[in-house]
């Protein structure tokens, strides 16, 4: 696994800031850490993740040490909803539609990172309060030592083989369990279809999870044989969990879908240390941490200009061959989401 160097301009830059005053305590403060709330995905297993790196070198090169929350997407949003009047967060990444409603409630200022004109435009904000950092996709994973062959359509998960051996994570508590109405409103071609398919599954469903990444290992030891997830997370995960095997649901035309889910950063509202903030969020986005994103993370760079070659590119451009990649209404979704949680909680008798 590549060392990661921080960028010769990175490091000049800085050597450059201006030293901060011994008698001014709260910069002194802000000189030594930074606050991160993130979903999880990032973090590698046995610390041999993207974030594991990034904020390693982060460290070294700035002094500054990073604190690290994590959480399903919609908890890291609700803490720091809780904490609005006292923020503790520095940096917030999460999923949409998560980090729009994060934005929607005041809880991100306005900050474009280095490199974030690099950015496309449905991967960051208009108004500059979140730019992704890695670029992912929805995904679900299927066990290969029990499955010779992964599931191909949604209805093969209704068959009896799957009681009580299949699990999704909880819509509106985390990103990835969200994404699973969303696909399917889209699969089945509106709410109330997708719905309806939901209330079916529900018959072979073991129950909620708050957290995507806790169902991975479950499906690798032969627990589950099916669950949700996201390609990079999941990606990361095969390195560990030699089981495991990433698939996508076909629509009705019989082609797999999906669409992507990036791993979002906005920097916090009245953040405690802003400074480091906006750092890391610069840091995060260079060109060398976004050529680590699939070497290191196995997710996708979220910059345009840079063109990963590692063998973990290739594999996951492999994997997305023939992957039709739709584009959800994230503002309906984001304005929406309360609703279509309760309608699902209602089908589901969740």
């Amino acid at each position: 696994m590549p060392r990661n160097r921080v960028p010769l301009a990175v490091a000049l830059a800085l050597l450059a800031a201006p030293a901060l005053s011994a008698c001014d305590s709260s910069a002194a403060s802000d000189a030594k850490v930074v606050t991160v709330y993130s979903a999880d995905g990032l973090k590698g297993e046995n610390g041999d993740g993207w974030y594991d790196q990034v904020f390693k070198d982060f460290q070294q090169q700035t002094g500054i040490k990073v604190k690290y929350v994590e959480g399903g997407s919609g908890e890291m949003v609700q803490r720091a909803v809780r904490e609005r009047s006292n923020p503790q967060a520095d940096v917030l990444v999460t999923l949409p539609p998560f980090i729009q409603q994060a934005a929607g409630k005041g809880l991100l200022q306005k900050y474009a990172p280095a490199g974030a004109d690099q950015v496309a435009g449905p991967d960051k904000a208009a108004d500059s309060t979140w730019t992704s950092v890695v670029t992912n996709y929805f995904g679900f994973v299927y066990n290969k030592k029990e499955l010779k062959q992964p599931p191909k359509t949604w209805d093969e998960l209704l068959g009896a083989r799957y009681k009580n051996k299949l699990q999704y994570s909880t819509p509106g508590v985390a990103g990835d369990g969200t994404a699973v109405l969303i696909k399917a409103f889209h699969d089945f071609g509106g709410k109330e279809r997708g719905l309806a398919y939901l209330k079916k599954l529900q018959a072979n469903n073991v129950g909620p999870s708050a957290s995507t990444g806790k169902l991975a290992p479950k499906v690798d030891k032969g627990e589950l044989l099916v669950a949700n997830g996201d390609v990079q997370m999941n990606y990361a995960q095969t390195k560990s969990m030699p089981n495991l095997g990433i698939w996508f649901p076909a629509g009705a035309d019989g082609k797999p879908t999906t669409f992507a889910l990036p791993y979002a950063a906005g920097l916090v509202s009245k953040a405690p240390h802003s400074a480091n903030g906006k750092k890391l969020l610069d840091f995060m986005l260079a060109r060398e941490q976004q050529q680590e994103v699939s070497a290191i993370g196995g997710g996708f760079t979220a910059r345009q200009d840079v063109k990963a070659t590692d063998a973990n590119a290739v594999a996951l451009t492999r994997l997305m061959d023939g992957v039709e990649v739709f584009e959800p209404d994230w503002n309906d979704i984001e304005k929406n989401l309360s609703a279509y949680v309760e309608d699902w909680k209602s089908a589901t008798g969740s």
